[in-house]
């Protein structure tokens, strides 16, 4: 008896490919902050493709810019309004713009976030606070400006919070980042509830590994470190971007509507992958190639 060898999960439908209806999304307004480029911009693609209005909100005046014309080159009708979303008076106007441009958003994703690896001895107040005010605070104001502009005319509507799996299991040279997203994993489930009876529901979406130009730096360089990334996955592949948008559609679409507070993985299993013996543990400050710590005053 032989062993088949390991061939991994088959390759996805071709870019431009929909298991939805095409213009299932036509006359939707859809707003997706972080938008403008890398997963954002895939998510915001495939939305457009299925016929959606689209609105991006970024910080960045050069990603709303690249996100427009991805968008327009699909024949989208996009709005790019200007928006840090620690500010929830800067929320409110993003809302605002795009209720002038196109109408009530019908589906928001919450996808900016904030996230560098760095150890936990080493992270300086300021950096904790940043990205958690970036990926929990700001989802929270977001979806919260959402669901009281829904609420007050009496529509339903759709909220998809882009997650990460250290949510459940932590994240070492995260620690800043896991916190923040398990409290946005959280925030589903008990949003999901509470604006259930509403007609909103509110859902999860998390990625695996899906390499893109908008990774920062960190991330590239700590990619760069494994020779291999497709034999690291269960898979025996990265995730194709366009994969992620797919399931981003579908969570939102009418095909979708009771599932409501559930956190959807897209990685090919690979967090719940376990070796049969543990490896020897190599610290994170090892793993990052710094030197050993030494207390500085601050």
């Amino acid at each position: 008896m032989t062993t088949a060898e390991p061939v991994g999960l088959p390759e996805p439908p071709a870019l431009g490919a929909s298991a939805l209806a095409p213009g299932t999304y036509n006359d939707t307004v859809v707003l997706i902050t972080g938008g403008g480029t890398g997963l954002g911009l895939a998510v915001a693609t495939e939305f457009a493709r299925l016929g959606a209005d689209v609105v991006i909100a970024s910080r960045k005046p050069e990603h709303l810019d690249t996100g427009r014309e991805a968008l327009e080159h699909l024949g989208a009708r996009v709005a790019t309004p200007r928006c840090d979303i620690r500010d929830p008076d800067q929320v409110a106007a993003a809302f605002d713009e795009a209720e002038t441009a196109f109408g009530l958003p019908a589906v928001l994703v919450n996808n900016a976030a904030a996230n560098f690896p760095v150890p936990a001895e080493d992270m300086s107040p300021n950096a904790w606070r940043t990205v958690v005010d970036i990926t929990l605070n700001g989802t929270f104001y977001c979806a919260r400006e959402f669901a009281r502009r829904h609420l007050a005319v009496e529509t339903p509507g759709s909220i998809v919070n882009i997650g990460a799996s250290y949510a459940w299991t932590g994240g070492p040279g995260f620690a800043h980042s896991a916190a923040a997203k398990a409290g946005v994993k959280n925030m589903v489930e008990t949003l999901a509830v509470e604006w259930g009876p509403y007609g909103i529901q509110v859902n999860g979406l998390v990625p695996g590994l899906f390499p893109h130009e908008d990774m920062t730096a960190d991330i590239q360089s700590n990619l760069a470190r494994t020779n291999d990334k497709d034999v690291c996955q269960p898979a025996m592949r990265v995730g194709r971007v366009r994969e992620l948008g797919w399931a981003a559609t579908f969570l939102a679409s009418p095909f979708a509507r009771f599932i409501s507070g559930h956190t959807l993985v897209v990685d090919g299993a690979n967090w719940q992958r376990r070796l049969l013996t543990n490896p020897p543990v190599v610290t994170v400050r090892d793993q990052m190639g710094k030197d050993p710590f030494e207390l500085t005053q601050a």
